[in-house]
């Protein structure tokens, strides 16, 4: 009997962490995450997460995404990547301690990027841990960039890259909303979700998605649509739910009915 095929789901930062503030992790949300992931007990699936109030905060301040421009910014490169890493453990230890097989996977060991875009990506460590039954966990990092210096690599854009090279079954994103909206949902009370969108449709709304804010360096939704895309068109359906909404996330790992946003090729 063959493993069934590979699950990618990406956990934003600001589900996570409170992003009001500096190094706040949200424990309780992430306790009830890995109780989730627990209890569907999947096999094949890698795990991404976001940076939120943790990553974020150094990598504006010294500009990581711009590149490397002068010498101060390097222990902001350090920075922003430490925090990545505690982030990480606490998720980390929620996973472990509930007898998961998660296995951290520091992404700035494994991949180089070109002008902020993968060019370098060795996946041979993350294919032996599937084989053998692990959940490999990668985050948002700050990463080495070969015309750059240095720059942001997004969890989104490593979610998109894992699931065409892994020919992923499905990718499912957790944010703090119930999909994606004509408007800002936490601006606008009468924005209308979207249930399901094929590429045509999104591409079509694709301008109209709302930006990021000043304080998001990864782009925000307007970013992650941006970085899904070639996943999407690959044929890999893609649903977005609110991970802050107990057992969304268990449901969708299910492959269960749940309130999103269902992304489709066609």
């Amino acid at each position: 009997m063959s493993k069934p095929r590979t699950t990618v789901l990406k956990i934003g930062g600001s589900v996570i962490t409170d992003k009001h503030g500096e190094l706040k992790a949200q424990m309780q949300v992430i306790n009830r995450l890995a109780d989730e992931i627990r209890k569907v007990d999947i096999q094949n699936l890698i795990i991404v997460h976001g940076g939120g109030s943790f990553g974020h905060p150094p990598a504006e301040k010294y500009r990581i995404k711009e590149g490397f421009k002068k010498d101060s910014q390097r222990v902001g490169f350090s920075e922003t990547h430490h925090v990545m890493t505690v982030l990480n453990g606490l998720f980390m230890d929620a996973l472990i301690w509930r007898s998961i097989p998660a296995v951290s996977v520091t992404s700035s060991s494994c991949i180089m990027t070109k002008n902020g875009r993968i060019q370098r990506f060795e996946d041979a460590p993350l294919k032996a841990l599937l084989e053998m039954g692990f959940i490999p966990v990668l985050y948002g990092d700050a990463v080495l960039d070969t015309e750059l210096g240095f720059t942001i690599l997004s969890g989104d854009q490593i979610v998109s890259t894992l699931a065409t090279r892994f020919n992923a079954e499905r990718i499912i994103i957790g944010v703090d909303v119930d999909g994606l909206y004509d408007a800002d949902p936490k601006v606008k009370k009468s924005a209308r979700i979207f249930e399901h969108l094929t590429l045509k449709e999104l591409k079509s709304l694709h301008s109209k998605l709302h930006k990021p804010t000043s304080h998001d360096v990864t782009g925000g939704m307007f970013g992650k649509i941006d970085e899904l895309i070639p996943a999407i068109k690959q044929g890999i359906p893609t649903i977005i739910v609110n991970a802050t909404k107990p057992n969304y996330i268990y449901k969708a790992l299910k492959g269960e009915k749940v309130r999103g946003t269902l992304i489709e090729r066609e």
